[in-house]
């Protein structure tokens, strides 16, 4: 063993045994063969320059990480974090590092927003980390040569429309990997796991504490997979089953995104004096199936923003995951028919309502997916299903069988991560979550045996720990995160009805 790696051994069991806290750039015994610049080095911390994070204390840095972790000589990236101070320096305890979904969510501000949810203890304990995962946002993103908002679509009506779109998701998979087909494969699940590690060792600390939403809860369980020993408390907030990570996560959000329509409609239809949808649940849905329907017969394109058959049901989706975006989805509603029919539609305004409830960087998004698993290749696969999908699912069933660039991505340079461990973790589920549905969240519990499952019941919701909705759910995810308590059994909660609006 060289005599530079003996020293650092010696120092790191030292300190561990004094109880005294490792600094940054302090080597630490469990550093992998070839990554020592990396999980020994020095982070610049400075001023973030977001306005979100003005006012928090926050500071920014960049921590540098090998593209491609076998090839550790070779190219590098960065990843963008932000580290919001425990409030009380001497009952801090370590990091907590969050990951709000996606993928392709940003989330550099992650701890902003779900920061209002922790309790004071939560906010003593830990320095808050916000990251952009590698690929995205301000960590080195990926930039593909043709821009479009998403990559989810809805096949339209018939083999032409279904058409269009596989000949979208072709160039789309060309315009993303061409520029850089090395970094377009190397944008994955897995790599930003490692990357996760990387920080935890660069800013001093021997395990992390992780916070994970939706997609991150299948990064979170990744992690705990490649890493067990280096997990302390870990709370997974919507949970997938990596199983049916990605193409199962999309088939199941089908009939959920039905009931979810229906649960909107009752609501919508309470209001019909302002909307004007219908007076009953079955004419609001009636009114929404014709909009799609107008919409194919009369396409809007303005500002790089289209309206028709194939993105309509997919600007529903995004405002079905919360009730508190009742009223934004009648108004999109409304601005859509209004639109359809030849009157006027203010596409900015569109545009921002959708944006607002899914901040996804699509490009990003379909590196992660595609980087993680393989999808078929053949476009004769997914038409049957989606055919077989709309006589139960007429909105959401041809897309939640879609095809995309996946189809035309790269093969996948690792297997997907098989999750089997016995790493403690918390785990939310709400059964109505229309994005990642309930039973996806049993399944990952069942994967790791040492985590408990809270259920918040009769829901419809994505994201079960917020500000008001069940402090049930707040006060299990704080004693957890501040203490380390796990309930003794698997819990079921309630929602404060005062969250919803009426």
């Amino acid at each position: 063993m060289p005599v530079r790696r003996i020293r650092r051994l010696v120092l790191g069991v030292t300190m561990f045994a004094a109880g005294v806290a490792l600094p940054q750039g302090v080597a630490h015994s469990d550093t992998p063969d070839g990554l020592d610049r990396f999980y020994h080095q020095s982070l610049g911390w400075g001023a973030c320059d977001d306005p979100v994070l003005e006012g928090t204390g926050a500071q920014c840095t960049n921590v540098l990480v090998p593209l491609d972790y076998a090839k550790p000589d070779g190219r590098t990236t960065t990843v963008a974090i932000s580290r919001i101070a425990a409030t009380d320096p001497a009952r801090r305890r370590g990091i907590l590092i969050g990951n709000p979904g996606g993928p392709g969510g940003s989330g550099m501000h992650m701890m902003v927003p779900n920061g209002k949810a922790m309790s004071p203890d939560v906010h003593a304990e830990y320095d808050l980390i916000g990251m952009d995962p590698r690929g995205i946002g301000r960590s080195d993103p990926i930039k593909c040569a043709l821009p479009v908002p998403t990559i989810l679509f809805s096949a339209g009506f018939d083999i032409f429309g279904y058409a269009r779109d596989t000949a979208v998701a072709s160039a789309f998979a060309t315009a993303c990997v061409a520029p850089d087909p090395e970094k377009a494969r190397l944008i994955t699940t897995r790599n930003t796991a490692r990357d996760m590690d990387v920080i935890r060792s660069a800013m001093g600390e021997n395990k992390l504490n992780f916070f994970g939403q939706s997609y991150g809860t299948y990064l979170g369980a990744v992690f705990a997979q490649m890493f067990p020993d280096r997990v302390d408390r870990m709370m997974l907030d919507s949970a997938i089953d990596p199983d049916r990570w990605w193409i199962g996560l999309y088939q199941d959000q089908g009939p959920i995104n039905e009931y979810a329509l229906d649960d909107w409609a009752v609501w919508a239809a309470r209001h019909d004096d302002q909307y004007h949808f219908g007076t009953t649940p079955a004419a609001v849905r009636a009114f929404v199936e014709l909009t799609i329907h107008q919409a194919a017969g009369h396409p809007i394109f303005a500002n790089m923003y289209l309206v028709d058959e194939h993105t309509v049901p997919m600007m529903i989706f995004a405002l079905l995951s919360n009730p508190q975006l009742n009223t934004n989805l009648a108004d999109v509603i409304t601005m859509i028919s209004v639109g359809v029919n030849g009157g006027p539609l203010d596409m900015d305004a569109l545009k921002a309502k959708i944006v607002a409830a899914v901040p996804l960087d699509a490009q990003g998004m379909a590196a992660v997916m595609c980087g993680d698993k393989g999808a078929p290749r053949d476009p004769a696969w997914y038409y049957p299903h989606v055919e077989a999908a709309r006589a139960t699912q007429p909105v959401f069933g041809a897309f939640a069988n879609n095809i995309t660039a996946c189809a035309f991505w790269p093969d996948p340079i690792e297997p997907a991560t098989e999750i089997h461990n016995a790493v403690p973790a918390l785990i939310l589920g709400s059964t109505h979550d229309t994005r990642t549905a309930y039973q996806e969240g049993l399944a990952l519990h069942a994967d790791m045996t040492g985590s408990r499952m809270v259920t918040l019941a009769d829901t419809r919701i994505h994201g079960a720990f917020r500000v008001g909705l069940s402090p049930c759910v707040s006060d299990i995810v704080n004693t957890y995160l501040a203490d380390g308590t796990l309930p003794a059994t698997d819990v079921t909660c309630q929602a404060d009805p005062s969250f919803f609006p009426q």
